[in-house]
């Protein structure tokens, strides 16, 4: 049954992965309406619901197990869904167990160190699930169409001459790398939102009163940029989606459809570490029999010696009737 779940995923995710060493054009090559052939949001609550259920099992195991830990970066233009994306797909685990990381404007101690600094600062330990909300691709996407930022993280002349993008796309990879080599999954999602699906969306924070606080007139200025955002995201995917941390584009026009396609590629990244509870040694397991008989002798008069056994008793007996 686990095996045929997770090929179920695999598949289902497989149209969404971008292929190391593919060149991608975002404009022809993914389409932020597709639905995977899925009627509506009511056909779409049950999958999501499994997703989620799902993850929850997986989370406690990665927890319990505390050897891997995993970061899930999310990109997207304004309005693209990461907030809703974060808010259900992790519905149903601890929160104990999952950190999540929003990055701004770089602060003037981030600025005197290196690029890539303040992200490792927020790294997930080992047994946690970390979530980037805007990540280290912010480096490669904004900075890059708006080159003015460049010149504010006060880096010497030849760090800033012919390459710079290519370079990073290197050092980003090599990074990338280095974590997944020291158990730390990198799943990689990009809310791919068309520009008509976001004029929407802006529209609707403008015209509900009680989504005012989320609209930036900045927000729609930046639009002007499309295309150069558009062009940026195509060379960011076709240069970093790598074996180890391949990126999966989402589409994000119907947000009921990206959270579930979020959900499974988490999914798929926890099945395939398979985390399990440590197991007790002999020692450990006399102690807890010890410990076992002296609790039973503890039952008061009238109470059962082990309620949680005598409520698993009842229950199989209710389902077979008994």
């Amino acid at each position: 049954m686990a095996d045929q779940r997770a090929e179920r995923i695999a598949e289902f995710i497989a149209p969404l992965r971008v292929r190391p060493g593919s060149e991608v054009n975002l404009s022809t090559d993914f389409d932020p309406g597709f639905k995977a052939g899925i009627a509506g949001k009511k056909d779409g609550r049950e999958l999501l619901q499994t997703g989620v259920a799902l993850l929850a099992d997986y989370q406690r195991r990665l927890a319990a197990e505390n050897r891997y830990g995993v970061l899930m970066c999310l990109q997207a233009l304004d309005a693209g869904g990461k907030d809703g994306t974060i808010r259900h797909v992790m519905s149903g685990v601890n929160p104990q167990g999952v950190h999540v990381a929003n990055f701004k404007v770089p602060s003037n101690e981030e600025l005197d160190h290196d690029y890539l600094w303040r992200y490792a600062c927020r790294l997930p330990r080992r047994g946690e699930i970390g979530i980037f909300n805007r990540s280290h691709y912010e480096e490669v996407l904004v900075v890059r169409v708006h080159p003015e930022h460049l010149d504010r993280q006060r880096l010497p002349e030849e760090a800033k001459r012919k390459g710079v993008w290519r370079r990073r796309y290197r050092e980003i990879n090599d990074w990338e790398r280095y974590l997944h080599d020291n158990g730390f999954r990198v799943v990689k999602l990009f809310l791919n939102l068309s520009r008509e699906e976001q004029r929407s969306r802006f529209l609707k924070r403008i015209d509900v009163p009680e989504r005012n606080w989320k609209f930036s007139a900045a927000d729609a200025r930046e639009r002007s940029w499309w295309d150069d955002y558009q062009e940026a995201f195509s060379h960011m995917l076709s240069a970093t989606s790598t074996r180890w941390a391949p990126w999966y584009v989402i589409p994000a026009d119907h947000k009921w459809f990206a959270r579930i396609c979020a959900a499974a590629v988490l999914a798929h990244t926890l099945i395939s570490i398979d985390p399990q509870y440590p197991e007790v040694g002999e020692k450990a397991r006399h102690e807890l029999f010890v410990a076992k008989e002296e609790l039973l002798a503890q039952a008061p008069p009238g109470a059962e010696a082990d309620p949680y056994a005598a409520s698993v008793a009842a229950d199989g007996e209710r389902r077979h009737g008994r």
